[in-house]
């Protein structure tokens, strides 16, 4: 997503926020005035969007909600909400006729599917069935800071098959998704959700192998108010093509967007957008078990990048072997299979550029996958930005997370709170030390009495930037259902600018 858009919306809700508190000053006799440094000062308002979570009746999906608590204790800022609604209608889109599929039926877009009350304890919700709608959400008060949502679904059987988990995402309008697929084995869904009153509109670009996958169906897709569409993407180009980039971008309006991969073999899981395009990219969390990682990059620009291939483990930074650089063309999708990459120890991926000097912006994800045969499953991490102030996974079970740190530069220290139970417990905390050029994996801290599901916010203390990234494992009928959540940076701060009227320019 662009952060300067996120940074124009959350600077002008923190700037809302404050005006109320402004004083009216008169200057001084001489007319100076000091300049004070910026603050930064906690968001009143999040926005958060989750996809439609169906195409499959066999779909048993759980929402959590949380917002941490606030430093020095969670009664600090103006009482607020936090609320996930059902957007009016979750429908397919037109590009999908001849396919069989279910309508899902409309639901009433006033009553909460899950209501937040209280910081530093998550809420949960379940639904069953391929009917349940895409879920608008708004935040205020001091449930905005840090807010945030997982939607996790439980596929047993079928082409869908998997635990599919996804943070549900802001509102945007740009979004790049490297690791999706045209194949016949695939069947890859964009899906879109409208936050907003009025009606947006939507354009879907597909860039494979040879460069632009061309198609006019993908043009002016309208995505009405509060509602969500999902479009099948080998709809819209006639060409089969293992390793497809989707770019979605909105021509009206603003959107939540996500990939939904379906594969015949590994199952399903859920792609999330790529960080925004950058010469150097960090994508952490690869298992230790992992039986095959698909590297999977795209140049938006005019430019080819190469690109300097590491993986950073517990001990140190090495080049897989036969892929220690990486030539993407411009406008093109590169992908390649990084055999026997891990070598039974987690890591995280960070591409660089080969030749000093020379930065040229890509996108980037993996397509990881666990066990062999018939028990295969599926996971996807997109690049993701650095943890910053704190970060937050919010669906965790007593057994089955994975926590993965990683320090590409500098070494660095975070702190993790594993908050308190949905249905009860004790928050504990834990410190870890993160070497530079390495990735630390470890069994993350549990609530004490813990009973339901519980969050995990990761917090900077110094050094890094720190990557972070989320596990969750729910072994299944022999296979090792599973499904990663990258941690970049919540936004719960601004920086604000101080400024104080001066009313002599009122003087004659």
């Amino acid at each position: 997503m662009k952060s300067t858009s996120l940074s124009l919306i959350a600077g002008a809700v923190a700037l809302a926020a404050v005006t109320g508190f402004a004083a009216v000053t008169v200057p001084d006799a001489g007319g100076t005035t000091t300049a004070k440094a910026a603050a930064r000062l906690p968001v009143e308002r999040s926005s958060l969007l989750c996809p439609a979570p169906g195409l499959s009746d066999l779909a048993e999906t759980e929402y959590t909600s949380f917002t941490p608590a606030a430093k020095g204790g969670d009664a600090a800022g103006p009482a607020g909400t936090a609320e996930l609604l059902s957007s009016t209608a979750a429908k397919d889109d037109e590009k999908e006729s001849g396919k069989s599929k279910k309508k899902t039926k409309k639901a009433a877009p006033d009553k909460p599917v899950v209501l937040l009350k209280e910081p530093g304890k998550p809420v949960t919700a379940e639904v069953s069935g391929a009917d349940a709608p895409a879920l608008v959400g708004t935040a205020t008060g001091r449930l905005a800071p840090g807010w945030t949502a997982q939607q996790t679904t439980t596929v047993e059987a079928g082409d869908s098959r998997g635990l599919l988990g996804v943070s549900c995402t802001a509102p945007d309008t740009d979004f790049w998704f490297p690791a999706a697929s045209t194949a016949k084995s695939r069947e890859d869904y964009v899906h879109l959700t409208n936050p907003d009153d009025t009606a947006a509109v939507a354009d879907i670009e597909l860039y494979g192998p040879d460069g632009t996958l061309k198609s006019d169906v993908g043009e002016g897709i309208t995505v009405p108010a509060r509602s969500g569409v999902r479009v099948l993407i080998s709809t819209l180009t006639s060409k089969a093509a293992d390793d497809v980039t989707v770019h979605v971008t909105t021509r009206t309006g603003r959107v939540g967007a996500v990939v939904r991969s379906a594969d015949s073999k590994t199952g399903s899981d859920w792609l999330p957008a790529s960080t925004e395009p950058a010469g150097t990219l960090v994508l952490p969390g690869i298992p230790a078990d992992a039986t095959s990682v698909r590297l999977v990059a795209f140049a938006p620009g005019e430019d080819d990048a190469d690109l300097k291939v590491m993986l950073l483990g517990k001990t140190g930074s090495i080049s897989p072997a036969g892929h220690e650089e990486l030539h993407v063309k411009s406008q093109m999708t590169a992908g390649v299979d990084l055999k026997d990459l891990t070598r039974g120890e987690a890591g995280s991926l960070v591409l660089s550029p080969a030749q000093d000097g020379k930065a040229t912006p890509v996108v980037a994800a993996l397509r990881v996958v666990r066990g062999k045969g018939a028990n295969q499953e599926v996971g996807y991490i997109p690049a993701t930005g650095p943890v910053g102030a704190q970060a937050t996974a919010a669906d965790n079970r007593a057994k089955g997370s994975v926590l993965s740190l990683t320090a590409p530069g500098a070494a660095g220290t975070v702190k993790v709170t594993a908050s308190a139970g949905s249905k009860g417990g004790t928050p504990v905390s834990k410190t870890y030390e993160v070497g530079a050029g390495t990735t630390v994996a470890v069994t993350p801290p549990v609530p004490a009495g813990l009973k339901g599901t519980y969050a995990l916010t990761v917090e900077t203390q110094s050094g890094g930037p720190v990557h972070a990234a989320r596990t969750l494992t729910v072994p299944m009928g022999g296979i090792p259902m599973f499904t990663v959540q990258t941690l970049p940076d919540d936004r719960g701060t601004v920086e604000v600018p101080a400024a104080e009227q001066d009313l002599s320019v009122l003087d004659d």
